[in-house]
């Protein structure tokens, strides 16, 4: 089964800022061609699902039913667009808390596949950080940075792990996935 991984702050929706959160629901602003980019890799037979942290809930920056709130949006919003996520795969935790689903590590992908056969050569995690490389490249994908969000690519000289591919949005990643344009670097 093909699979593809979204971060969803800086690669769905417009990133909030280095140390911010997404807290109310009407500063949840969908990325232009994100929605599209879903339903081109839905058409395309991905099962596709949201892996993100989201910590501002334990920290009390935002509820539990805020966040709820804007993942129904996101789902609802996908789905009338004619794309299809899975579900959303949230990691509550803060690092302190060293928890097995905190991107860099890869727990939330192995419980999004769990009962499945996944086609990692054949699956993507697609983020705009290198923590979400990190938990691509541990669970065996292929892995995708968009410059859409976190990262800008100046900083390449810096980075300790390097991404398969590099993209400018999620639009342009679902376009060189649908057109078999990225193989194993």
């Amino acid at each position: 089964m093909k699979f593809i991984f979204l971060d969803r702050d800086g690669v769905i929706n417009k990133y909030p800022g280095d140390g911010k959160y997404v807290t109310r629901l009407r500063d949840f602003r969908f990325l232009p061609g994100s929605l599209r980019a879903v339903r081109l890799l839905t058409q395309a037979g991905y099962r596709i699902f949201v892996i993100s942290n989201q910590a501002g809930v334990t920290k009390g920056l935002y509820s539990k039913e805020t966040l709820d709130k804007m993942t129904d949006r996101m789902l609802t919003q996908a789905k009338r667009q004619g794309g299809r996520i899975e579900k959303a795969l949230y990691c509550l935790h803060t690092d302190a808390m060293n928890c097995a689903c905190r991107k860099p590590k890869d727990g939330l992908l192995k419980q999004a596949t769990a009962g499945q056969k996944a086609d990692k050569d054949n699956s993507y995690f697609i983020g705009d950080s290198l923590r979400d490389v990190k938990a691509g490249k541990l669970f065996g994908c292929k892995t995708i940075l968009v410059l859409s969000g976190r990262e800008k690519l100046e900083n390449a000289g810096g980075w300790d792990v390097l991404p398969d591919f590099i993209a400018k949005n999620l639009l342009d990643a679902a376009r060189h996935i649908v057109g078999n344009r990225y193989e194993r670097a």
